[in-house]
């Protein structure tokens, strides 16, 4: 019974299985396993909406979710932890029950929207609610999230598809007053609309501190008939150099690698260079991504200033 008055259907013990799931990640992590981070996200997901949906049931009618509760149910990058977090507009009276964590917010601060069956923040309100518990760094990741322009299956960008704009959460950090609006303001100027993922957030962070030219991204490359070959995450086109952060899905999907070696070489022959980034280049035990690019774009005609 995940909480009074609500039972999960007679059958496999769906939220014990993503336990399972989430120990064996951690285990493969400790044996030096180069765990993807995406599979970590989908059974942390997994086991938070199996909660939602049961607390869905005898969720007041005025209530709704927020926090790291509302950032998981829109598959934004973060853990969760043992409890729902459920909000309610002041001065009403927050939750009080076993596993849920009662937030109360001034209605200024926080827009509900209606998301897979349930109420909860709005995506810029979730990102600055946020905000007293997160990193900047953290709150960088959830906004390339947020801002991230979503392709379709054949490679098209479909801009208005995104969860929100940077001004969308502009306007929300500026709302009103809150607790760590000092970080949603750092934040928001690294925030870029082309980061696709968490590790192309961090290899971005730490490109600029390592003092990389800012790159460009998300981009299509052509040949020079002005055919598409593909697109890529991050671009250096002064220096003709293109950086790939693979996924495990790169390694054991044979029709991906197949697509990799026929799109790498087509890079190859318009005179890109391309750098190959994992996971453990970037957040390993010593990661040396910025390393391996600046190597790079020295040796293609970069000079630092």
């Amino acid at each position: 019974m995940p909480f009074r008055g609500v039972r999960f259907a007679p059958g496999r013990d769906a939220d014990t299985d993503s336990n399972r799931s989430t120990a064996a990640l951690d285990r493969a992590a400790r044996d030096g396993a180069d765990v993807e981070p995406l599979a970590w996200d989908r059974a942390e997901r997994e086991r938070v909406l199996r909660k939602v949906r049961a607390y869905r049931e005898i969720m007041p009618p005025h209530a709704f979710f927020a926090g790291r509760t509302a950032a998981v149910i829109r598959s934004l990058p973060i853990a969760h932890g043992e409890e729902l977090e459920v909000a309610v507009y002041a001065p009403a009276r927050a939750a009080r029950r076993s596993g849920i964590r009662g937030i109360k917010v001034a209605p200024a601060l926080a827009t509900v929207h209606e998301h897979l069956g349930c109420r909860l923040t709005s995506p810029a309100s979730t990102w600055a609610m946020l905000a007293h518990e997160l990193s900047v760094r953290e709150l960088v990741r959830i906004g390339d999230a947020i801002v991230s322009v979503p392709r379709d299956s054949k490679g098209i960008p479909h801009p208005h598809d995104c969860l929100a704009t940077v001004d969308h959460l502009r306007n929300a950090a500026a709302a009103g007053p809150r607790r760590g609006a000092p970080k949603l303001r750092a934040a928001i100027e690294s925030i870029r609309a082309g980061s696709s993922s968490p590790l192309e957030t961090d290899y971005r962070l730490d490109a600029e501190a390592a003092g990389l030219p800012e790159p460009e991204l998300d981009v299509d490359i052509f040949d020079s008939r002005g055919h598409r070959i593909g697109f890529t995450e991050i671009v250096y086109r002064a220096q003709r150099v293109l950086v790939e952060i693979e996924g495990d899905h790169h390694r054991t999907n044979r029709a991906q690698r197949n697509r990799d070696i026929e799109k790498y070489a087509a890079y190859v022959a318009e005179g890109w260079e391309v750098v190959r980034l994992t996971s453990l280049h970037i957040r390993g035990a010593s990661p040396r991504a910025t390393s391996v690019v600046r190597d790079v774009l020295l040796r293609r005609g970069w000079q630092p200033s």
